[in-house]
């Protein structure tokens, strides 16, 4: 890792619900009570392939538990829905950089409603084109698999593009944080790490499990050697 590794954020796993029991959401989200925030794909079958859930029950979702909300949404027209996720108190609201027409306004929308605000790259989106706005934001989130579908294998070809992720959020004062989202399990979080990603999606790794709270416990202790 880089030598100013020291300043960097303390490691964070944030649970992705796309692969809990959609019947049973509060249970299910009651499981992952260490977790340090619940990471809701939002899906439109038009930005991506696949189709999840919106507002309504994200609202609900908001209701049922104090664990900060990580919005991801991969849906067209982020401009105009992302900011309705921050107005329901969702800490988080990440946009895709591929989809939003004024990232950088829809970046300042979100922190007047008081939400972090975060934006993703598919694995062939470069990074180079938004290095001059990440003073904007307080999270990148770099797909480790093709958006849409949970359970798919980690992309090692994205490990350099954190790499250089790292390097820009180094040169800023390592404040902003690094997400990835994709095949994150035992096997792979600390390939991630070692590239410079700081928080962590994990999907199938938490929720296959007979109990996703220990399965949380042992991705920080892979982080923790």
């Amino acid at each position: 890792m880089a030598a100013d590794a020291q300043h960097r954020r303390s490691p964070c796993i944030h649970p992705s619900i796309l692969n809990a029991d959609f019947a049973n959401l509060a249970r299910e989200i009651s499981r992952i009570s260490t977790a340090d925030a619940v990471h809701v794909d939002v899906m439109d079958n038009h930005f991506v392939p696949n189709l999840t859930l919106g507002l309504p029950v994200v609202e609900s979702i908001r209701k049922t538990t104090d664990l900060p909300l990580d919005i991801h949404l991969m849906i067209e027209d982020p401009d105009i829905w992302a900011p309705q996720y921050a107005e329901l108190g969702c800490e988080s609201v990440t946009f895709h950089a591929e989809a939003a027409k004024a990232p950088v306004r829809l970046a300042r929308e979100l922190h007047a409603q008081q939400a972090q605000a975060a934006m993703a790259l598919k694995p062939a989106t470069g990074i180079e084109p938004y290095l001059d706005m990440l003073g904007e934001l307080d999270m990148l989130l770099m797909m480790t698999v093709e958006p849409g579908f949970g359970g798919q294998a980690f992309l090692d070809l994205v490990l350099p593009k954190i790499r250089r992720a790292r390097r820009a959020v180094d040169d800023l004062g390592g404040q902003i944080a690094i997400q990835v989202d994709g095949g994150i399990n035992a096997e792979t979080i600390l390939r991630a790490a070692d590239a410079g990603a700081d928080t962590f999606v994990a999907g199938s790794a938490v929720y296959s499990a007979e109990d996703p709270d220990a399965a949380i416990a042992d991705l920080r202790a892979l982080l923790a050697r």
